[in-house]
Order: C-alpha cells, then structure tokens, then sequence
C-alpha cells in the first residue's frame, strides 16, 4: 500500500464514452495556446527592440537569474571548461556513451551528398543535400535541466554540417548554464550556447542580438510558451516539428507484465502536470492491477515528480483506457498519435503493423522509455499533440534541405522536347513551348555568341 495520500489512477472505459467525452482523452495541454499566444507578444517585441537587455531582464523575472547582466548572455569557453570540473566523471563517461550512440544513429540516418538516375536515355536527375545555414537548439530548463536534448538537438545538426548551430537554453538562479548541458554541448561539437529560455529565445533567434546571432531554423521541445512564440513567429523562422509537452501510450497486451505497465506509466507523466500518459489494454484484469499497482511506485519518487504524475494518470488527460478489443485499442492509438508509444507484450512484433500514427514506437518489455530517452541513440524530440500523423522525429533531415538537379544530353532532349512543347502549347504559354521548338535548334546551330 501507498505510504501517501494520492488521488486514484483513472480508468477510462473506451466503449462507454461519446464523442465529446473521447475527444476530451484526444486533447493535448498546448491545444488551446490563446492565453499563451497574447502573453508571448510582450516578449517578441521587447526582444526585437531592446535585444541582449531584454533577454538579460527576463532572465531575471523568469528565471531567477538575478544577477545576469546583458553583457553575459553568451556562455564563456572558460564556463564550459569549467563544466567538465563540475560534475563527476562518472556523468562525464555516461554522457560520452550517450553521444557516440546518438551520433552512430544520426550519422546512419544522413542522406548521401547526392543522387543521380538515368531515368530516359541522357536524361539524369537527382537530389542534393545541403545544411542548413545556422539552426539554434532550444534545450529547456524549469522542472529539470535536460542535457539528453542538448545531444539530441546538437549532434544531428554536427552530423548534418551545419556551419553554424547554435544551442539556447534558460539559466538558473545562479545566472549559469547547467554545467551537464554545457558538457553534452561540447561533446556535440558546438560551442555557442547562450542563456534564453521561453519565448524569449525564440525571439533572439528569430531576429538576433548583439550577441546571439539570427537563425533560420529552432529546433527543440519546450512549454506552451515557447509553442506559441514559434507560432506567433513563423515566417521570421522556421519552427521546426511541433515538440511540447509530452505525452505517451503504452499498449499491454494479456501477456504483459503489470508490474512493469505501472512502473512504466510513470516515466513520461512526472514532467509535469501538462503531461498526458494512458495504458491502453483489451484485459480487464491488468487495467485493474495496473490501477492498483501504480501508488506503490509514486512512493518511489519525490513528492514533486509523484505529485505531476498523481495529477496526470488521475484525470482526463491519463490514466488508463480498457477498450473493447485490440482493434478498439488500435484505433485509439491512431487517433491520438502519441508521441511515445510502448508495446508491452511477449510477442509485441504482432501489434507493431496495426499502429500508424507513432512518433516512436519502443517494442518488449526491456524497452524502457527512459533508455530511449537518453540512450539508445533514435532522437527523443518528437512530434506531439497528434503531428506524428503527418510529421517525424527530429532528425538529420530536419538541419538539411534538397535541391532537385537534372542534366540533360542532345539526346535526352530530342525525346523530350516534342512532349514538352505539345504540354506547353496545350497550357497556352507560348515561352515554354518556344523555347523547345526549331527557334532552339537554330539558337544551337548558331555562330553569333
């Protein structure tokens, strides 16, 4: 038995709800940004005007960072050498084995430089791959520091060759940057990291400052703040795939383990109370057992993080979900498209084609999220609120960009212009179709250039 007073794990009976009270379980904490929307406004302008002295104010009415001044915005060579002294090497090794797993994977997911196929006799086309020119990697702090993003967002953007990443992430109370992240930082292989959090990073992207320099891209998750700044700004930047609060479903089959089922739900609810966290399951008997088991590991956690997780699995954005039959759980796992989904099943290769819409999708019950998390080297910023429908986790192609290139022979040509000119003729554009007709081979025979 809990040794603590906690509110009861939700259990939500799938085949029982209407339609309002399913699209209540659908519903994310950042689907309504309005409030969030106009607060940000304040801020973007503040930042665009005034620059370093409005990071350097907000630093200190947001985080605390009394004492950072506008001049100490940029984190110094000597911090993050200073870093490695700050935190044990046993963290050190820890974040080490981390990087080389998540760069073998981003390093095997780059594109080739480039393609080329002969798709008609002298008729070759292809892509090119390039890097983005600068990208900032948001890493977020408040409830945590989070050096895994720092090495999830930064060694992709390396690995991709971008001349010029940088890393934003809050400062603490002390006006310093968590020296964990400043290691995963150099560990990367990038060196400018400066001190913004919230909207207020987003913003010295977007336009840049005296010292931070402008982007064309943010990458990386954060508050609803930071949500609705990438919103308020799109156009200015590229807001890169939608990365806010987390959520997850883990399906258990009636082979799963419940003990592991709960203990597993509370991995990505004590984020916070804006997580969302569900167990679907077909059994009734381990929805039960893992309502009852789930108190037993808050006990295990502190009262803070037990607290966001209570808060979370006992109301109507987690808990846990009995369906009618594996193809009702299929289907709700669709339709919410979580962020994090994790197979709990002996055979768990059997419900793997069955599940779409997943922006990760962990198999057995030795894959704990939180290795995924940190560990196994596939990037842990993913969509959220139902984009992993459309969108994919972050990865090298999010810092690169194709351009298509063709190249054509005097042969290739002669097959394709009469097609050409007859598609242009038809469409009525009379410099498309001139321009494959005799007025080019006379162009070609001709002497006078």
């Amino acid at each position: 038995m809990s040794s603590r007073n906690y509110p009861t794990v939700s259990l939500h009976l799938l085949d029982q709800l209407d339609d309002a009270q399913r699209a209540q379980l659908l519903s994310r904490s950042e689907d309504d940004l309005t409030s969030f929307l106009d607060g940000v406004k304040p801020i973007i302008k503040a930042v665009k005007e005034e620059g370093d002295l409005a990071l350097a104010r907000f630093a200190q009415q947001y985080d605390g960072a009394i004492s950072l001044q506008s001049d100490e915005i940029a984190a110094t060579r000597q911090e993050i050498d200073k870093a490695f002294d700050q935190i044990d090497k046993a963290m050190i090794e820890t974040l080490e084995y981390s990087a080389d797993n998540i760069r073998r994977f981003h390093e095997a997911q780059r594109p080739p430089e480039m393609w080329m196929k002969e798709i008609r006799p002298g008729v070759l086309v292809g892509e090119r791959a390039t890097a983005i020119d600068s990208v900032a990697c948001y890493s977020p702090r408040g409830k945590g520091v989070f050096p895994s993003v720092t090495l999830m967002t930064a060694i992709p953007a390396v690995v991709a060759g971008v001349p010029e990443p940088i890393i934003l992430t809050p400062p603490g109370a002390d006006g310093k940057v968590d020296p964990a992240t400043l290691v995963a930082a150099r560990l990367a292989g990038v060196e400018q990291v400066y001190k913004a959090g919230g909207a207020q990073a987003v913003a010295a992207a977007a336009f840049g400052t005296a010292t931070v320099p402008r982007c064309f891209k943010i990458v990386g998750p954060g508050s609803s703040w930071v949500v609705a700044a990438k919103r308020e700004l799109i156009g200015l930047i590229d807001p890169g795939l939608v990365a806010g609060p987390t959520e997850t479903i883990i399906l258990a089959d009636e082979t799963a383990n419940p003990l592991i089922a709960a203990l597993d739900m509370t991995i990505e609810s004590e984020h916070g109370n804006d997580s969302s966290a569900f167990l679907v399951t077909w059994d009734a008997d381990l929805a039960r057992a893992v309502v009852n088991a789930i108190p037993d590991y808050w006990d295990q956690q502190s009262e803070t993080l037990a607290g966001y997780s209570s808060t979370v699995l006992s109301g109507k954005r987690g808990g846990v979900v009995l369906a009618s039959s594996p193809e009702a759980a299929y289907a709700f796992i669709n339709d919410y498209a979580p962020e994090h989904c994790q197979v709990l099943s002996k055979h768990p290769y059997e419900h793997l084609a069955y599940i779409r819409n997943a922006s990760e999708i962990l198999l057995g019950e030795h894959a704990a999220g939180s290795i995924a998390n940190y560990m196994m080297g596939p990037n842990c910023v993913l969509p959220t609120s139902g984009a992993a429908r459309t969108q994919s986790p972050l990865g090298v192609h999010d810092f690169m960009k194709t351009c298509s290139v063709g190249h054509m022979t005097a042969n290739g040509y002669k097959e394709m212009a009469p097609h050409t000119h007859r598609f242009a003729s038809y469409e009525g554009f009379d410099g498309h179709a001139n321009a494959v007709s005799e007025l080019r081979d006379e162009a070609m025979r001709s002497n006078d250039y």
